[in-house]
């Protein structure tokens, strides 16, 4: 047991996963041997998803928080850039390796060629060794501020015990409140990982912001669970935690929270004390990773491997168990025979497009990318009523630019909002459509939908106003404007009694003239001003449409080109065992007697060795409760939200 992982007995992983993976061998062994290569091929994935389960946890919060800190305090070394001036700019993995090294993957653009010019660039993910003393440099803002760099991420692979069930710790960039633009990408990524923890320090209690990243998180990841950072900075906080307990609880009665000191942790790995690690709460986030997180994992990777197996092997025994039951008994051979026509017709239709599954599935999207389109739009155009309600009420020029951070906040929360029940949304067609294929059965392995960035593309910031403000020289030049036309009419007037075009009366209609003249042009100043910032405001709002709509839209369609690749295949391999199968009776029905007898003991013993080997499949875990459709949230008051930009 490693040092960092002191007090926390768990037995080692790989004595559980290792019978399991020789069933996986041993039957992808019989599937190539009989020409079932892709059979075979499906038993290497799973068995590599068993040797490598790859679970993802990522650490998010706010900046300054304490998130790398943690992450070094549980790998019990330096990796993550750490001082009071540096944040994270780029998403950091930390996994295990034989030995200590970093990476960082860039994308880049293939070179164009002379008949791909008109086509758009392949982009390629390169990996690039670099030194570990070199990695702020990359990941940190002081060293890549806001990523100039372009890199998608950083990798590090420490041998540590902690991370050799296949623990992967992310470090995320801070996500500076609910309603910053980085806050949509890391729920973006929450959607592909096993478990959160939610960072947030013993300074100050729950912001409104983060109690509603917390209820985003929780509807988006499967495990969630907060974590109090730098109790040793802060006397009282366990006040603190009682707080956050209770704003825990109206978010979900299930999340838990830990309470920790990093630096009691680094300290008491250095100095070898039990006491003082037990003192900085770790042992208890760290069996928390252990049993709920790579737990909870593991019994995902079973349940897919058991079903994997289940699948193959009752493949494989059709075409067996035809071929012997036609052999042995040819008296029943063309009721056999009627009967498996009637299955391989069945798997006919369930293969094609109008298979009830694809159909489901087809509809769904279509559904759900009309849904999510009206859901984006009405919630972009409350917010566009908002602001020019704002406008209305005001000159938006002197304070435009903060009418532009607070439309901007606006417009990120209802983009968020929509991301994560269109999340919710396309899980939930992804397990209905696994039922309606298993007819019933819930042990249909969870679809990767793949990688989710770039959910929201950059949108071109708002446009800057005019603030409206004039020198005196402008705004004497309005008023004696204005002012000519007083002066000249009531001079004219008063010339008639023989009074000078100048004079006391004729100065007077100047000054009231030059006034009103002065008080329409700073009226029709406003007016214009008003009408640009809210045509300035049309615009940007249009634009997040555009880009957002079309982000969500090629999410949804590679949902549903996941789950139609993923059971289109299992469909296909159906399909070839019964038409297999089929075929193999039909010859059996014609075989020689002289070769009939070697063939029954050759097909004897591969049944046999089958269904040894089905003995040795573990019993499938408990599925996990199906959840119900979910709901449309309602948008959220402006006056509930006008706090929720609030810094900490």
């Amino acid at each position: 047991m490693a040092a960092n992982d002191r007090g926390v007995h768990v037995p080692n992983r790989d004595f559980e996963v290792t019978p399991i993976v020789d069933v996986v061998r041993d039957v992808g062994d019989i599937a190539a041997s009989t020409g079932r290569a892709d059979l075979a091929e499906r038993l290497e994935h799973t068995s590599a998803r068993l040797r490598d389960p790859a679970v993802r946890v990522i650490i998010v919060g706010e900046f300054k928080q304490g998130k790398s800190k943690l992450i070094n305090a549980l790998v019990n070394a330096p990796v993550c850039p750490v001082d009071d001036d540096i944040a994270t700019s780029v998403p950091l993995a930390v996994g295990y390796g034989e030995e200590s090294s970093a990476w960082v993957l860039r994308r880049v653009d293939a070179p164009a060629t002379r008949s791909s010019a008109k086509k758009p660039p392949v982009r390629t993910v390169e990996r690039e060794e670099i030194e570990l003393s070199d990695l702020a440099q990359y990941v940190s803002e002081q060293g890549n501020p806001s990523n100039e760099r372009g890199l998608l991420a950083a990798e590090v692979l420490l041998p540590r015990e902690l991370l050799k069930g296949g623990l992967k710790l992310i470090d995320s960039p801070g996500v500076g409140g609910l309603d910053s633009s980085n806050a949509l990408t890391t729920l973006s990524a929450l959607s592909t990982a096993h478990a959160v923890l939610v960072v947030s320090d013993a300074s100050q209690e729950y912001t409104e912001p983060e109690v509603q990243f917390l209820k985003h998180a929780m509807r988006v990841s499967p495990n969630v669970a907060a974590v109090l950072a730098k109790t040793d900075l802060y006397p009282e906080w366990r006040q603190v935690e009682d707080i956050d307990r209770g704003h825990l609880e109206g978010v979900g009665d299930d999340v838990p929270i830990f309470s920790v000191s990093s630096d009691l942790r680094l300290l008491a790995a250095e100095l070898q004390d039990r006491e003082l690690n037990d003192e900085s709460g770790f042992p208890a986030l760290v069996a928390h990773l252990r049993r709920e997180v790579l737990g909870r994992a593991e019994v995902i990777h079973e349940r897919s491997a058991v079903h994997d197996l289940l699948s193959v092997v009752e493949q494989l025994a059709i075409s067996m168990r035809a071929e012997l039951n036609a052999l042995r008994n040819p008296q029943d051979t063309p009721r056999m025979i009627a009967e498996l026509e009637e299955a391989k017709a069945k798997a006919d239709e369930f293969r094609g497009r109008s298979a009830h599954w694809q159909v489901t599935l087809t509809d769904g999207i279509s559904d759900l990318i009309a849904d999510m389109e009206h859901d984006l739009r009405d919630r972009l155009r409350t917010v566009q009523r908002e602001a020019e309600r704002a406008i209305d009420e005001g000159d938006p020029g002197p304070i435009w630019d903060q009418i532009s951070e607070w439309i901007d906040q606006r417009a990120t929360s209802a983009v968020t909002e929509t991301f994560v029940w269109t999340d919710e949304r396309s899980r939930w067609l992804s397990e209905e459509v696994a039922d309606l294929f298993s007819e019933g059965e819930s042990a249909i392995p969870a679809i990767d939908v793949g990688s989710t960035e770039g959910v929201l593309d950059p949108v071109e910031p708002i446009s800057g106003l005019d603030p409206g403000r004039m020198g005196a020289g402008e705004k004497i030049y309005i008023g004696v404007r204005g002012s000519y036309g007083g002066v000249l009419m009531v001079g004219l007037a008063t010339g008639l009694i023989g009074m000078a075009l100048i004079n006391p009366l004729s100065l007077l209609a100047g000054i009231l003239v030059g006034r009103r003249a002065y008080r329409e042009d700073m009226h029709a100043r406003l007016a214009r001003r008003q009408q640009e910032a809210k045509l300035l405001v049309r615009r940007y709002i249009d634009e997040v449409i555009f880009q957002v709509g079309k982000q969500l839209k090629d999410r949804l369609r590679l949902v549903q080109r996941t789950a139609r690749d993923h059971f289109g295949s299992m469909a296909e391999e159906l399909h070839r065992s019964l038409s297999e199968a089929l075929n193999s009776a039909k010859t059996a029905a014609g075989s020689f007697t002289a070769t009939r007898d070697e063939r029954v003991i050759a097909l004897q013993e591969k049944i046999a060795m089958l269904d040894g080997l089905r003995d040795l499949i573990p019993e499938l875990p408990p599925a996990p409760v199906r959840r119900g459709l979910p709901a449309r949230p309602s948008a959220q008051p402006a006056e509930d939200t006008a706090h929720s930009g609030t810094a900490r």
